[in-house]
């Protein structure tokens, strides 16, 4: 048929699961590592099903030796197995191999639950390389296997039972999978906080990799999960107690678990989940706990009249420094997408306000010492703000490249006006900065050398962020602001490359500069903008040959592969500073020839990035020691 005719021949028509297989993005978010374990999280997610609506206390996961096969048993009333009227197959075998088949849209058989689009357990098995699902129930076990979404044979009679439940066993696909290992520690973040949505839930992680058993069990609910977090964060609170509340509204069809309070951090942290699917982008419900939080704390100021004439409290005010959980249970939630990752249903977010703000505003008249607290701490909030507000204009213009009148002198800036065609290279040193400027593409590239070892904003407050020159300069030369000032359309270079030494010094300082950027600029990490340039530490030149070596590992490779009896020369680079500008492009700016790695940090990831920046760059140093003593051993060679 030729390309340019469409017709009734040209429309494909996928039977049973192929559309799945055919575009799984659609259903689980991608191929990645995220989209693997969205997986597990639905058949974990109809475990918590049964939980939630009172028919499991116990959910057991277990990862075999090689991470690629996990099982999920629970202890609900297991998945029925007999004949469906409609299909006349078991209503098990429709479960696993029918999209929209389940037992969520009957209200009879669950009040509230997660997988409300009949899609998960068909999604995971056509996904999955093998499947086998095993139901305990009326004292029998019954089994069926399915081999990439089709059942291997009909359901099977399997050995007397005792009590009732539900247990998969899956392997997910290699054909759709780039990885198919499951990460351990990504699974037992997630199950621990499905026991602290879950009070009296308890779930068991066996890793048969290690032999260990970890149990997750938390009867203290959100306010240990508050705990938790704090304790992650490393936060400092304002004031010791926190707010609490527990409702349950069966007319509204609203059951809500709330934990809350403010600390020294300029962020605001809210972990919200909707029956117990945790909604990463928010929803209804966070917008109506932000309302509720900024009236309520309003009013408290008001009543006791601690805002001076003239000063302008905002709502980002009342909630930097914030940390809350907020658990809901509803009967239909809208999500936003199978992943579930936002809630949409409109009527929920003056719920949340009608539940917390008059509980909220009660119990701050009613702790008024917690109360000034958290007013002392908005008042710091917007005072920092508007000088955040006065630094930023300083460094605001018109357009990315239109005015570079307030730019800061020691930057040596590209011609370009395209921005998505530009890149900035910060620097190490005036003398690395000598080099890159000589040597760099002068249309699209652009070099700023900071001088030592940049401030560490993880330790320091906005306002010494503010005062600091390196840091401010950096911020003027990218031009898009920081903090609530953050402007990705005045951003003036598509690319932000970190160009340090390849050396302990130059890890530093890199660490430090991802850290400003975590911390006041994450839309560039969020953007994908920020990269780290990889310069070589080695030269390593064998008669008409040369090879460039990253570190002490790439050197080794690289004299493991020339002649037993060559006498090669190796030249180690003290800092960039040494290369010669045409030999810095050659390695390290040459768009043709260079390596750079991109800093991102996945969703998944955000919990262990969070900690692991305030364990090791915050101010505490206990966790900084735990560290070095827990990791000392692996450092074979130290650079000092």
């Amino acid at each position: 048929m030729s390309a340019q005719t469409y017709n009734a021949d040209s429309i494909t028509v996928l039977e049973g699961l192929e559309a799945v297989r055919r575009r799984p993005g659609m259903y689980i978010g991608g191929v990645d590592d995220s989209g693997l374990h969205h997986l597990l999280w639905e058949i974990v997610d109809n475990a918590i099903d049964e939980v939630m609506n009172g028919h499991a206390t116990r959910i057991v996961v277990s990862l075999s030796k090689d991470h690629h096969t996990i099982s999920v048993s629970d202890n609900g009333r297991g998945i029925p197995v007999d004949i469906h009227p409609k299909t006349g197959k078991s209503a098990l075998e429709v479960i696993f191999t029918t999209l929209h088949a389940g037992g969520k849209f009957d209200n009879d058989a669950y009040k509230v639950a997660g997988g409300l689009h009949g899609v998960g357990a068909s999604v995971v098995n056509a996904l999955s390389q093998s499947l086998e699902a095993q139901v305990r129930r009326d004292g029998q076990t019954y089994i069926q296997k399915y081999k990439r979404g089709k059942p291997v044979g009909p359901v099977q009679k399997g050995e007397p039972a005792r009590g009732s439940g539900t247990t998969v066993i899956f392997t997910p696909d290699s054909e759709i999978f780039r990885e198919t290992k499951f990460n351990a520690t990504l699974i037992a973040e997630r199950l621990d906080v499905k026991a602290y949505l879950n009070k009296g839930l308890t779930i068991q992680l066996v890793d048969e990799a290690s032999g260990e058993t970890v149990e997750f069990r938390h009867d203290g609910g959100v306010a240990d999960f508050l705990d938790s977090v704090n304790a992650k964060r490393n936060d400092v609170r304002v004031a010791t107690l926190p707010f609490l509340l527990e409702r349950d509204d069966p007319a509204e069809g609203l059951r809500l678990s709330l934990a809350l309070a403010w600390t020294e951090a300029t962020d605001e942290d809210t972990r919200s989940f909707v029956n117990t699917i945790p909604t990463r982008d928010g929803g209804t419900h966070e917008q109506g706990l932000r309302e509720a939080v900024v009236v309520a704390v309003n009013r408290f100021m008001s009543h006791h009249e601690l805002v001076k004439k003239g000063m302008e409290i905002k709502g980002e005010d009342i909630r930097e420094g914030l940390v809350a959980i907020l658990s809901i249970f509803i009967r239909e939630p809208q999500f936003q997408g199978q992943t579930k990752g936002r809630l949409n249903n409109p009527e929920v977010r003056a719920q949340i306000v009608s539940l917390v703000r008059p509980r909220l505003e009660d119990f701050l008249l009613k702790n008024k010492s917690v109360g000034d607290a958290i007013a002392n701490r908005v008042i710091q909030a917007a005072k920092a703000r508007e000088a955040s507000r006065a630094a930023a204009s300083q460094v605001r213009r018109k357009s990315p490249v239109s005015n570079r009148l307030n730019l800061p002198g020691k930057l040596a800036d590209c011609d370009a006006s395209d921005a998505d065609q530009t890149e900035l290279f910060v620097v190490e040193g005036d003398s690395a900065g000598g080099s890159a400027k000589q040597g760099r593409d002068r249309d699209t590239q652009a070099v700023l050398p900071l001088r030592g070892k940049v401030l560490n904003a993880e330790q320091a407050g906005k306002a010494k962020v503010l005062d600091n020159k390196e840091l401010t300069d950096l911020v003027s030369a990218l031009g898009c602001g920081m903090g609530d000032q953050y402007d990705p359309a005045r951003l003036r270079y598509g690319k932000v490359i970190i160009m340090t030494d390849a050396d302990s010094d130059g890890h530093h300082i890199a660490t430090l500069l991802l850290t400003f950027f975590y911390r006041h600029l994450p839309g560039l990490l969020g953007d994908g903008r920020v990269f780290l340039a990889c310069p070589p530490l080695y030269k390593v030149s064998h008669g008409q040959e040369t090879h460039w070596a990253l570190d002490d590992a790439s050197r080794d490779k690289i004299l493991a592969k020339l002649p037993k009896n060559a006498k090669p020369q190796i030249t180690r680079f003290k800092g960039l500073g040494e290369m010669p500008p045409k030999l810095l492009f050659e390695t390290t700016l040459d768009p043709l020839r260079r390596r750079l790695l991109r800093v991102v940090v996945p969703d998944d990831d955000r919990p262990y990035t969070e900690k692991t920046v305030c364990d090791l760059m915050g101010k505490e140093p206990e966790a900084r020691f735990k560290f070095i003593m827990d990791e000392a051993y692996t450092a074979k060679d130290i650079d000092i």
